[in-house]
């Protein structure tokens, strides 16, 4: 039965009270105005009551469920809408598929309107009230996320908030000049601040867009811009600015929005004689968000963007009494992963993962093997020195090995934002092609491609065992190989990243049923790896994980605990057989994918194979 207006504004103002005078206290503390911290107030009561009657209900429901998120039955799912299915009503009638994949929270890349060919796949936003024509409407969305929710999927967008596009209505304005709208972003009338500014804030691409400021002669001002010269980096010192992305952000979770992905969250604050990245104000900001979040939507969750080492980022989950970002990325562990796959040494993805497994079971991150993004080489490379592998000579290694020039590695891929002064560049392709399924593929040569399979399988195999939440990246279900049209686009041609934002391959997915194909082995093998961490109790995030020593530098052992249940999950990444045992243990266990029971002490395992072992 549906609550009346009663009702729902008692359990409004119950939420505002417990949060008002924190979040009073914060925004005064970074603003002191109170009239604007007023006109905030008023319109989060406006956005609670447009929020619909069914969402409000399963605000209920995570409210008093809060740990919904953490079950073992959560798998992820990145997609680009266009090339996924055409548009937004493509995706809803692709829903069956989905469902087959076993995912229930899908990630819909960028879609809202942005400048064609200054997008920047979708991270310059020009209004964040609209979709982009040829992928639909805001209706459809809404129609989306409902059909999304009958099925129990949960849908995640990208809220851009660091910066807008140089279209957006408020840059139009302050390019024209226009006082109120330049105060919206960094306007500089000469280059002595921005000079300031650049002697200690970093650049983010040295290369492709170096600086960290734009100068607009018919504008006759220079404005920041700390990724690309379109994109105009908003100054949340002014507090329009704040309170207006928050209406925006309150917007889009009004139209069914379960999971809003912060993106470039350590860049929002920006002050001088700083690197301009995770200063406190960031926290305050973040952490007001997830105050207005649990006021007016208390089911929408908050993931955060931050690249950097586990270790770093725990800040940005806040406090077990003020909480900031209820999930992060995992993205220093993914890197690691692929220097054990081009190492064969899994001494240092061990120490990550040994790290964090050791934070609170509070703290909810997503794993994944590859998303829209490159693969930056931001290693421990403190621990990897100890070892005599210098950081320079080190990535220039991996550069060469996943383009397949070194190593013996079987991987096809290109570099991205090489800057032959520093040495430094970053990586693209998609797994399955830095598996070598494609080299397989394009030299028939089937012995590769066996071992390419068992690789590709063994990494999500790893993944799935991690404390967090796995996310897979579409087409990887089906072992979709780099895309290299790109270069006949000129807007994509010089951003290698398109290698792996190519077109969903349908084709590849009509061979999933049959199990001799690479496609049907890999999504098959995915399908039960899926099945078993979804009855598995020990696959919910709160369970106890470790890691084991092993006798063999090339094998990794990690052990999940919850509630009187055990698993080892065993991953060779070496190209050779091993038999080992884990040492003191002489226990038997029953490997989950063969059912053949295992003895700890000798233990055998293919190359690039792995076990599942239950107690």
């Amino acid at each position: 039965m549906e609550k009346n207006t009663e009702e729902q504004d008692f359990i409004y103002l119950k939420r505002l009270k417990r949060h008002h005078d924190e979040l009073r206290w914060l925004y005064m503390e970074l603003y002191d105005n109170s009239s604007m911290f007023a006109e905030l107030c008023e319109n989060l009561h406006y956005f609670y009551k447009e929020r619909t009657q069914a969402l409000k209900q399963l605000d209920v429901y995570r409210e008093e469920q809060p740990d919904w998120y953490k079950k073992n039955d959560m798998l992820g799912m990145m997609l680009y809408i266009d090339n996924f299915a055409g548009n937004l009503s493509g995706v809803e009638k692709k829903l069956d598929y989905i469902e087959n994949c076993n995912v229930n929270y899908i990630h819909l890349m960028p879609f809202l309107e942005t400048p064609e060919g200054r997008s920047d796949g979708g991270y310059a936003v020009s209004d964040f009230r609209k979709v982009q024509e040829r992928l639909g409407t805001m209706k459809e969305l809404e129609h989306l996320t409902a059909s999304c929710h009958k099925r129990n999927m949960n849908v995640c967008i990208d809220f851009v908030m660091n910066h807008t596009s140089e279209e957006h209505e408020w840059a139009k304005k302050a390019r024209a000049g226009d006082g109120e709208y330049m105060s919206r972003y960094f306007f500089y009338e000469n280059d002595t601040i921005p000079e300031m500014y650049e002697r200690t804030v970093p650049q983010v691409f040295p290369t492709t867009a170096p600086g960290n400021f734009t100068w607009l002669p018919d504008a006759g001002h220079y404005v920041m811009t700390s990724f690309y010269p379109y994109q105009w980096d908003l100054n949340y010192k002014n507090p329009r600015v704040f309170n207006e992305m928050m209406y925006h952000f309150l917007y889009l979770a009004n139209r069914g929005i379960d999971i809003i992905r912060i993106d470039a969250v350590p860049y929002i604050w920006k002050e001088l004689n700083t690197q301009c990245r995770n200063l406190k104000q960031v926290h305050t900001i973040v952490r007001m968000m997830r105050i207005i979040s649990e006021i007016v939507c208390p089911g929408v969750l908050l993931l955060g963007e931050v690249v950097m080492e586990p270790e770093k980022v725990v800040p940005y989950f806040g406090t077990v009494e003020k909480p900031e970002c209820h999930m992060l990325y995992n993205v220093t562990t993914m890197a690691t992963t692929w220097h054990t796959v081009a190492t064969r040494d899994v001494s240092l993805l061990k120490k990550q993962l040994d790290i964090v497994n050791h934070l609170p079971k509070e703290y909810v991150f997503l794993n994944y093997l590859r998303c829209h993004d490159d693969i930056g080489w931001g290693l421990d490379y403190h621990t990897l020195l100890c070892e005599g592998i210098e950081e320079r000579s080190h990535k220039q290694y991996l550069n060469r090995y996943f383009q397949g020039l070194e190593g013996g590695s079987r991987s096809r891929g290109e570099l991205y934002n090489a800057d032959p002064v520093t040495g430094d560049a970053r990586f693209c392709g998609t797994t399955a092609s830095m598996c070598g399924i494609e080299k397989a593929g394009f030299e028939k040569n089937e012995e590769d491609m066996e071992k390419a399979i068992r690789l590709d399988i063994m990494l999500h195999a790893y993944m799935f065992m991690q404390s967090g939440i796995p996310v897979l990246y579409s087409g990887d279900e089906v072992g979709q190989v780099n895309d290299y049209s790109y270069k006949e686009n000129s807007a994509k041609a010089d951003d290698s990243r398109y290698i792996h934002r190519g077109a969903f391959n349908w084709k590849l997915a009509k061979q999933i049923d049959d199990k001799t194909s690479v496609s049907g082995r890999i999504f098959h093998s995915l399908g039960q790896l899926e099945k078993i961490r979804k009855s598995e109790k020990v696959f919910v995030c709160q369970a106890d994980t470790w890691t084991v020593d092993m006798s063999d530098k090339s094998v990794l052992c990690i052990g999940r605990y919850y509630e009187g249940e055990k698993i080892l999950g065993i991953f060779n990444f070496s190209e050779f057989d091993k038999i080992l045992g884990i040492q003191g243990e002489d226990e038997r266990y029953t490997d989950m994918i063969s059912n053949q029971t295992v003895k700890a002490s000798e233990i055998k395992i293919p190359a690039f194979g792995f076990l599942y072992l239950k107690r």
